[in-house]
C-alpha cells in the first residue's frame, strides 16, 4: 500500500491533503462520497492507476458488494474487482474501510471509465466509496438506478471530518441550489468562481442564483469546511430539456482536474464496432461525430493503428459541425486473410484549445459471425460487450420496432419516419403520421392497419400510401394483431383505455374506462363506429414490455381480456383478468367472465394477454409482478361465456412480468417474459432480471422457463420485449437491454434494439437478418 500511496501522491482524486493536529504533517484522506455511477478519466499513455475504497452503512441485512469496472475509450473492459460487505451486523454503523485496485496500461490518449455499483443498493444509501488515481484529469458523475419519479441526482458528501469542494459548470440561467444534512455548527458553505472570487455565501438552505450573475470563469466552485450534505444543483443533479445534457451529473472535488467532457460526451460513437467479411471483402463501417458544445466547432478525424498500418480509409478528415449536430463518417476496410483479424482505432480531436481528444476501436475479422448462426443459449451480456462485440451482429434491417408479416409473409415493421418493407430486396420506409402504438394488422384482404396520431391508418397497396379514419379524443390504445390463428375479415378491433382516476396512495393503482371500436369498410373507406363499453374498473394496459394480446377474433366474435382495480379495503388474490365476447352479428356483448388473479393485485403491471388455437379454443395468461402467470383455457372455442379451465400456475415460484404470447401453427403456446433469479451466478450477491421463453405443447403442462438473456449488471432491468410470429410460425423476439444504472445508460448513445428469432419453435434462436426475415 505504501508504494501506491506514493504513486498516487502528486494527485489526488476525491481525496485531499489534511494537515494532522500533531505533527502537522501531510496524511491522505479520502473524501466518501454516496449514491453509485462512476468517474471519467481523460488519461495520457502511460500507466493509469485508481484505488476505490467502500465504506458500508450497515443499515441493511442485505450484502453491499461494490463492483468496480475499468474500461478504456473504446470501453473494452480491462480490468474489474469487486470488494466485498464488511460482514459487520445491521445497525452497527459505518464499517471500516476496504479497498480495491485497478491499473491499465494506457497506450494512447482517451476517456477511460470506472463504473461504480453495489449489489442491492440501486440507489446508493447502503455504502459509500471514493478512490484515489494518479490521474490528474477527471469528472465523477453521480448516477444512481432509476426510480419512478423525476429524475434527481443529489450529491452525497460523507467525511465530515474534513472540507471539501463540489466543481460544475452553472446553468447560464437561473438556477438554486439546496442544501440539506450539514453538520450543526459548520461554517456555512461558499460558492467561488474559477477565479476564486466569491460569489456567495450560502448560509439557508435553499439559494438562487440569477441569470445576470456571470458564467465568465468556469466551473464555479462550492466549499464545504466540513464535507456532511445532501446537494442539489439545478441543471447538474436536476434539469431541464434546455440544460446542456440533461440527466448527466458531472462534478469535481477538484477544480485542475476538470476537463471539458459534457461537451464532448458522444463526440464519436459507437465506442468500438466488430465487423466479419469474406477474406478481401470492401467493407465500409460507419461511425457518428457528434457536437454537444454550444458553438460550432471543427472536429479532426485520423485513423491510428496498434502495429503496422493496413488498407483503410476514412471517408473525411475533418467534419463542421453546429451546435447539437451530428454528421456521419464512414471507414472503408478490407478484410485479412482467413483467420486472421485486423484491428483500427479512429481518433476524434475538437479543433479548438480544450486538449480533449478520444477515439473508438474498428475491428476486421475474416470469418462468418457467430451471429449468423444458431448460439448457445442464453447470451450472456456483458458490460459494453452486447450483441456486436461478442457476436459480429449488425442489424441490416430497422430494429425501432418488433416486426410484423403479412398474409404474403412480406416483413413489415415501423419506424420514426413510417414503415418500412422489403421492395425488391431492399428495405424501402413509406411515410406515416406519428405513432400510436407499435403493432401492425392486416385483414384477410392483406391491407395493413396501424394506429396513428391521425387515426387508423390503413394502405391497400403495400403501403405506398396510406388513408386514415379518426378515433377521436386521445387516451391509449391498442389493437388486435396476428397472434397465430386469428385472421380479421376486415379491419382490426381496436380498445381504447381512458383514465378517470388515479389512486393517490397506491402508486400503480387507476381506474380506466375501457372501450371497443369495430371499424368498418364502407363503399372503400373506414367508418370507426360508436365505441362500446366493456368495463369502467380496467386498470389499464401495460405494453412497453411484452406488448400483451388484448383482443383476438374469428368471424364474428370478438374476445377482450383485461384487468381490473379493485377495492383496495378487499383483500383478493391479485388483478382480476376478465375475458368478454362481443358478436358483431348480434351486437350484443356477454357477460364478462373471470378467468384468473394475477398477484398483486391493483397493479397495473398485470395486463393479460389472449390468443387461440387452431381449433378456436381461447387461452389467457394473467398479468403478474414478479409472480408466476396464471393460465386457463376457454372450454369451448370461440366462445368466452361458456366456461374456462381452472387457473394454474406457468410454474412454481417463477418471478414473471411482462406476457408476450403467441399460438404455433401446432397449437404451441409461446410466452416470453422478464424472469428474475436471486443469489445465483453471475449475480450471487444479489438479484437480476433474464429475459426468459416458455412453451406450452397442445394438452402439455408448461414447460420449465429457458432463459434467453442474462444482463450485464445485477438489479433490475428491462428488456423492452415484443414477441411476434410469421406465417409460417417462425417466433421473431424484438428486445432492447435496459439497466437501471443511469451511468451505463447515459454512457450509450440511442438505444441497443434488434431482434431474435428462432426458426424452429423454440429450440434454437439466433440473432436475425434481413434474409431471416424473407
Amino acid at each position: 500500500m505504501k508504494t501506491l500511496i506514493r504513486i498516487l501522491r502528486p494527485v489526488l482524486l476525491v481525496s485531499v491533503l489534511a494537515a494532522t493536529e500533531t505533527t502537522g504533517a501531510s496524511a491522505e484522506t479520502t473524501l466518501f462520497i454516496g449514491g453509485a455511477g462512476g468517474v471519467y478519466f481523460l488519461a495520457e499513455p502511460g500507466e493509469l492507476v485508481i484505488e476505490v475504497e467502500k465504506r458500508d452503512r450497515n443499515r441493511s441485512d442485505a450484502p453491499a458488494e461494490l463492483r468496480a469496472i475499468l474500461a478504456g475509450p473504446d470501453r473494452r473492459v480491462l480490468q474489474e474487482a469487486k470488494i466485498p460487505d464488511d460482514g459487520k451486523p445491521r445497525g452497527s454503523g459505518l464499517g471500516p474501510a476496504q479497498r480495491c485496485r485497478l491499473s491499465a496500461r494506457v497506450e494512447r490518449k482517451g476517456v477511460y471509465v470506472l463504473s461504480i455499483t453495489v449489489s442491492q443498493d440501486r440507489y446508493g444509501e447502503h455504502a459509500v466509496w471514493g478512490f484515489r488515481s494518479n490521474c490528474p484529469k477527471y469528472l465523477i458523475e453521480t448516477a444512481r438506478g432509476h426510480k419512478d419519479a423525476r429524475h434527481e441526482e443529489p450529491i452525497v458528501l460523507a467525511s465530515p471530518e474534513l472540507p471539501a469542494d463540489v466543481c460544475f459548470l452553472p446553468r447560464r440561467g437561473a438556477f438554486s441550489v439546496e442544501l440539506s444534512g450539514l453538520p450543526k455548527g459548520a461554517a456555512a458553505p461558499q460558492m467561488f468562481d474559477a477565479n476564486g472570487a466569491v460569489i456567495a455565501t450560502l448560509d439557508k438552505a435553499s439559494h438562487e442564483f440569477a441569470a445576470k450573475v456571470h458564467r465568465d470563469a468556469v466551473p464555479w466552485r462550492l466549499h464545504f469546511p466540513s464535507a456532511q450534505a445532501v446537494l442539489n444543483i439545478d441543471g447538474v443533479t436536476r434539469w431541464e430539456d434546455s440544460d446542456l445534457l440533461p440527466n448527466i451529473a458531472c462534478w469535481t472535488p477538484d477544480p485542475k482536474s476538470w476537463f471539458p467532457w459534457l461537451e464532448n460526451r458522444w463526440l464519436l460513437t459507437p465506442y468500438s464496432r466488430t465487423v466479419y467479411g469474406q477474406p478481401g471483402k470492401q467493407t465500409e463501417i460507419a461511425l457518428q461525430v457528434r457536437n454537444d458544445a454550444r458553438r460550432e466547432r471543427a472536429i479532426q478525424l485520423k485513423l491510428e493503428f496498434p502495429s503496422s498500418a493496413w488498407p483503410a480509409k476514412l471517408s473525411t478528415e475533418s467534419v463542421k459541425l453546429g451546435r447539437g449536430k451530428a454528421a456521419t463518417v464512414t471507414v472503408a476496410c478490407t478484410a485479412p486473410e482467413a483467420g486472421q483479424s485486423r484491428v483500427c482505432h479512429v481518433r476524434a480531436t475538437p479543433l479548438d484549445d480544450s486538449g480533449f481528444s478520444t477515439y473508438s476501436t474498428l475491428t476486421m475479422k475474416a470469418d462468418e459471425a457467430p451471429a449468423t448462426k444458431p448460439l448457445a443459449m442464453p447470451l450472456v451480456l456483458k458490460p459494453w460487450q452486447h450483441e456486436n462485440e461478442q457476436f459480429g451482429h449488425l442489424p441490416d434491417f430497422p430494429v425501432e420496432n418488433q416486426v410484423y408479416f403479412d398474409q404474403r409473409n412480406q416483413p413489415f415493421i415501423l419506424t420514426g419516419d413510417g414503415i418500412a418493407t422489403l421492395r425488391d430486396g431492399r428495405w424501402t420506409t413509406f411515410k406515416l403520421p406519428g405513432l400510436l402504438c407499435s403493432k401492425i394488422a392486416f385483414d384477410k384482404d392483406d391491407t395493413i392497419y396501424a394506429l396513428t396520431t391521425a387515426g387508423l391508418s390503413y394502405s391497400t397497396d403495400g403501403g405506398r400510401t396510406f388513408a386514415a379514419c379518426a378515433i377521436g379524443r386521445s387516451g391509449s390504445f391498442d389493437m388486435e394483431e396476428f397472434t397465430g390463428h386469428n385472421i380479421p375479415d376486415g379491419p382490426p378491433p381496436i380498445l381504447r383505455y381512458t383514465r378517470t382516476a388515479k389512486d393517490e396512495k397506491l402508486f400503480w393503482r387507476a381506474l380506466h374506462d375501457l372501450e371497443l371500436f369495430l371499424p368498418k369498410k364502407v363503399d372503400g373507406r373506414l367508418v370507426m363506429g360508436e365505441p362500446i363499453l366493456i368495463s369502467k374498473q380496467c386498470i389499464g394496459l401495460a405494453s412497453h414490455s411484452g406488448i400483451p394480446s388484448s383482443v383476438v377474433s374469428r368471424g364474428s366474435k370478438v374476445h377482450i381480456v383485461w384487468g381490473e382495480a379493485t377495492d383496495p379495503k378487499v383483500k383478493v388474490a391479485g388483478v382480476p383478468a376478465y375475458v368478454a365476447t362481443y358478436d358483431r352479428e348480434t351486437g350484443q356483448l356477454g357477460k364478462p367472465a373471470l378467468v384468473g388473479y394475477g398477484a398483486p393485485a391493483n397493479d397495473i403491471h398485470n395486463s393479460p394477454s389472449i390468443t387461440m388455437d387452431s381449433k378456436g379454443y381461447l387461452h389467457v395468461l394473467g398479468g403478474t409482478h414478479g409472480r408466476p402467470f396464471p393460465y386457463a383455457r376457454s372450454l369451448k372455442p370461440n366462445d368466452a361465456g361458456a366456461g374456462w379451465t381452472e387457473a394454474v400456475p406457468a410454474g412454481e415460484n417463477l418471478n414473471q412480468t411482462y406476457i408476450g404470447m403467441v399460438c404455433g401453427p401446432d397449437d404451441t403456446l409461446h410466452s416470453v417474459f422478464r424472469l428474475w433469479r436471486t443469489g445465483v451466478d453471475p449475480f450471487p450477491a444479489s438479484h437480476y432480471a433474464t429475459l426468459a421463453y416458455q412453451r406450452k405443447r397442445p394438452g402439455q403442462p408448461w414447460e420449465p422457463p429457458r432463459i434467453l438473456i442474462v444482463p450485464p449488471f445485477s438489479e433490475y432491468s428491462v428488456f423492452y420485449h415484443r414477441l411476434t410470429m410469421d406465417r409460417k410460425g417462425r417466433l421473431f423476439i424484438s428486445y432492447d437491454y435496459w439497466s437501471t444504472f443511469w451511468f451505463y445508460r447515459n454512457d450509450h448513445l440511442g438505444r441497443r434494439r434488434t431482434v431474435l428469432m428462432s426458426p424452429d419453435g423454440g429450440d434454437t434462436w439466433k440473432l436475425a437478418e434481413t434474409k431471416n426475415l424473407r
